[in-house]
Parts: structure tokens; C-alpha cells; sequence
């Protein structure tokens, strides 16, 4: 199978409470009109970026039961599903963030906690 823009990214797995993010292009010029050079808004402390792909949330026990041999075994996981959810924009602490480079390109992981904030494109 070839990996396209489109599939790539279907075959990345995020764990847990985490999701991944693509920065979202900064602006050029500040808001009086001085033109920054590359680097220096990827040195902010707090970023913004697109949420590409989230984790199932945060796991649950399962309660304790007496387990009898004619019931099945297989144990299913439960999830505390997570507030964010792809394609919101996250504005995020740097500090939490963990830096990637898959097929090329940028990314962020980044658990829920160091998500400070979400925009999502919908009517609430």
C-alpha cells in the first residue's frame, strides 16, 4: 500500500490520554508590522496547533467479579473518552509537548493536562 497525504496518517496509533498536533503556520509579522524570523515563535512557551489524531482517553478499572469458568475471558478495556477531539485547534504548553518528525513532517504529542485550551468549529 502507498502512503499518501490521505494514509498516512491512519496507520499512527495515539496512546492513551494524548492526542497529536500539527502547528498551525504563524504569522509572519507582529501585530505593530516587525517582520520575526523563523524560530522565533516556536520558542513561546505556549503554542496553537490542529489536532490530528486523539487516544481513546484515559482507562478504567474493571470492577473485581467472581469469575466463573463458563463465562468468557476476554477483558474489554474501558475509556474516559477526552474533551479534545480531531480537527479542534489546541492552544498548548510547549513544556508538556513532546517533538516528532514522522515522514517528514512536525508533530507534537501532547497529553490532555498540557492542553490548555480548545477551539472547535462548531455551535456549541
Amino acid at each position: 500500500m502507498q502512503l499518501t497525504a490521505d494514509n498516512k496518517l491512519k496507520k499512527l496509533i495515539v496512546v492513551g490520554d494524548r492526542v497529536l498536533i500539527r502547528l498551525k503556520k504563524p504569522n509572519e509579522k507582529t501585530g505593530s508590522g516587525l517582520y520575526l524570523p523563523p524560530g522565533v515563535q516556536e520558542k513561546e512557551k505556549v503554542q496553537q496547533g490542529y489536532i490530528i489524531k486523539a487516544g481513546p482517553g484515559y482507562p478504567i478499572p474493571m470492577p473485581v467479579e467472581d469469575h466463573e469458568p463458563w463465562m468468557d475471558s476476554d477483558e474489554k478495556v474501558k475509556y474516559v473518552p477526552l474533551q479534545a477531539k480531531e480537527g479542534d485547534l489546541a492552544i498548548f504548553l510547549l513544556s508538556g509537548a513532546h517533538e516528532v518528525m514522522y515522514e517528514g513532517e512536525k508533530y507534537f504529542i501532547v497529553s490532555q493536562a498540557a492542553i490548555l485550551m480548545l477551539e472547535r468549529e462548531q455551535d456549541l
